[in-house]
Formats: C-alpha cells, sequence, structure tokens
C-alpha cells in the first residue's frame, strides 16, 4: 500500500517536509486529518508560547483542537509530537481529546512523524490523525529561537 501524500518525510527544527511535496516552515507544527495538511499554531490559542504546565506536562487549550469540532466522522487516533523530547500529556488535555472521541498517543515529534506514517498507511488517513510540534519549538520562545 503506498504512504499517504501527507506522509512526513522530514522532520526539521522549524517545520516539516510532507510525502506531497508540501513543506510547512516557519516554525509552524504540522496538522494531519483526513489527507490534509495545516499549518498548526498551537500556542496561539493559549496566547504565549508555553505548552507546558507547571507539573511538565504538554498542556493545549480545547481552542488547539477546533478543527475536531467540525471534523465527522472524526479519526480513531490522534499521534501527538510534542518536539524534541517526549513530555506527558496533562489529564485536561487528555480528557478533551477523549470527550471528542478519539484515543491519543503522546511521542517525541520523530517519533510520533514515523508513528503517524506507518499506522496512516496501513488503516488509512481517516482513522489516523497527527497534531505535530516542530523539533525546533521551545518552551517560551518557540520554534523562532
Amino acid at each position: 500500500m503506498p504512504a499517504p501524500s501527507t506522509s512526513v518525510d522530514v522532520c526539521m527544527y522549524d517545520g516539516f517536509g510532507l510525502n506531497s511535496g508540501l513543506t510547512i516552515t516557519g516554525g509552524n507544527g504540522a496538522l494531519l486529518v483526513n489527507g490534509e495538511a495545516f499549518a498548526w499554531r498551537p500556542w496561539e490559542a493559549t496566547g504565549s508560547m508555553e505548552l507546558v504546565n507547571k507539573k511538565g506536562q504538554f498542556d493545549l487549550p480545547k481552542e488547539a483542537f477546533g478543527i475536531f469540532d467540525l471534523l465527522w466522522p472524526r479519526p480513531d487516533l490522534l499521534v501527538i509530537g510534542v518536539g524534541k523530547h517526549n513530555l506527558p500529556l496533562s489529564p485536561e488535555t487528555k480528557k478533551h481529546i477523549a470527550e471528542l472521541g478519539m484515543r491519543v498517543e503522546v511521542l517525541d515529534t520523530r517519533n510520533a512523524a514515523a508513528q503517524f506514517n506507518l499506522l496512516a498507511t496501513e488503516r488509512g488517513v481517516s482513522e489516523v490523525a497527527a497534531a505535530l510540534i516542530p523539533i525546533g519549538w521551545k518552551e517560551g520562545v518557540g520554534a523562532e529561537a
């Protein structure tokens, strides 16, 4: 089975290169949903570059996942890439994703991209989505630093 066009070919410091030839750069994350690729800036939903709470958990507001409020049917699984190093997901973020009817898997961005590529190829892009933060993203300063 061929890899989907939204497969991640390369994780860059400030973005991603996709199988389709599309490049997402400028410090943007990537949201890969139903065979479509979107630039994703979850820090804009928080009003700051802070994506990690005081407990060291990756913590995003509901607004960061707003596209899933509009999408039906939703993917079964959301793979989240949280940057260069893996972090636990906050209980609030985990709960919101569960309320959307999706399971979640959290990994560092490189492994999350590889997991998305594998599962999207096996199961199809309608079943698996990915939300990826660039590997150059740094708490408090973003990918521009």
